[in-house]
């Protein structure tokens, strides 16, 4: 970190992440900015509407608009930049390899801030090819990282994570912060709810909504399994399982009271490498004085140390656990009080001050001066 306090009141914050509905990190930097933007002179907003599926050229253009926002603000007094990195955000990794301005990211990924530098929209289409672009070519996409990092605040939303990002990027600058809770309605205690446990976010590999069949054989008929987010009403219709769908707002307040446990059942692994992400389904699942079930898996193995979370070593123990507690009343209020505790250390006002501490204190500095090159 840099030796000289800076005024974020007399600061520009250029904030860069995926717009809200692309991803989960998307919705979350949504609610972070709305907490850390008062505390800025003024806000150059600047979201990535491509995430998930750009091109070549949407990737250039943004990493140019970016560039040229970045040198405008520079040109007008201090400015900091700061990215909302993930896993496959191509635009937003790309468009951070500015130089000669103070310049942070979350890594929500960790260790990596992207995995896959080279997933083009075309790229992504062949599976083959994807891998053959990027396996073989490991050593030089880290070693271009270390580059990028080097004397970089980068910040995790786990300690794990930030443990992560300093084995492998040791010139790098990691801060330790927390994903928040977002404040939702107090709930009827999960002791009190029906009989039923869920599974929570948006479809896709490695999140385990795979796993359904498999748990509705394993659990007892008498109780539900109910799945909720982006791309599950889609899933396969089943007897005992009810597809909710993407819920917002009263949606996923019913949802969660309709509850008593939630499964996290993530896994992954890949040949890449063992990633550290925190998981914002259990955050929202916190919101909601939720417990969870969990695989102690990368930065879950955390989120249990904290309380709240029942944690197991495979899938093949996630069924007999919730069965060890799901109608178990002086297990779950205990478990809820823990829940209750994460829950206010972890709200946002205490989340976004491990950030503007950082950036008060002062974060590395490229160069004396921002250059367009």
């Amino acid at each position: 970190m840099g030796p000289d306090v800076v005024d974020l009141a007399r600061t520009r914050l250029v904030y860069v992440a995926p717009a809200a509905g692309r991803s989960g990190v998307g919705d979350y930097a949504d609610d972070f900015l709305a907490e850390v933007a008062p505390h800025f002179l003024d806000v150059v907003d600047y979201r990535i509407e491509t995430e998930g599926a750009e091109t070549a050229r949407e990737v250039l253009a943004h990493a140019r608009r970016i560039r040229a926002l970045v040198k405008a603000s520079s040109a007008q007094g201090p400015t900091l930049v700061h990215f909302e990195q993930s896993g496959g955000s191509l635009s937003v990794f790309w468009a951070s390899l500015l130089r000669g301005v103070t310049v942070t990211a979350t890594v929500h990924d960790p260790p990596y801030p992207v995995w896959w530098p080279f997933k083009t929209k075309s790229v992504g289409r062949h599976r083959l090819l994807h891998h053959a672009v990027h396996y073989p070519f490991r050593i030089v996409t880290t070693a271009l990282q270390r580059r990028v990092l080097r004397g970089r605040t980068v910040f995790a939303l786990t300690t794990m994570g930030a443990d992560s990002i300093r084995r492998t990027f040791p010139r790098s600058h990691p801060v330790a912060a927390r994903i928040f809770v977002p404040a939702r309605p107090d709930l009827t205690p999960p002791a009190e709810r029906p009989l039923a446990v869920g599974l929570f976010g948006h479809v896709y590999r490695g999140k385990g909504f795979d796993l359904i069949g498999r748990l509705r054989e394993e659990l007892d008929v008498d109780i539900d399994i109910r799945a909720a987010g982006r791309g599950t009403a889609a899933l396969p219709a089943m007897d005992g399982v009810t597809l909710v769908g993407e819920v917002n707002g009263p949606d996923e307040d019913r949802f969660f009271e309709s509850i008593r446990l939630l499964l996290v059942p993530y896994s992954k692994h890949n040949p890449y490498g063992k990633a550290y992400p925190a998981s914002s389904a259990v955050t929202r699942s916190f919101a909601y004085g939720t417990p969870i079930v969990c695989i102690t898996e990368g930065a879950l193995a955390e989120t249990v140390e904290r309380g709240g979370a029942v944690g197991v070593d495979s899938v093949d123990d996630l069924a007999a656990a919730v069965l060890d507690v799901v109608r178990d009343g002086a297990r779950l209020d205990d478990l809820t009080r823990q829940v209750d505790a994460v829950r206010r250390a972890d709200a946002m006002t205490h989340c976004a001050a491990v950030f503007l501490d950082a950036w008060s204190a002062g974060a590395s500095v490229d160069a004396a001066e921002y250059s367009a090159r």
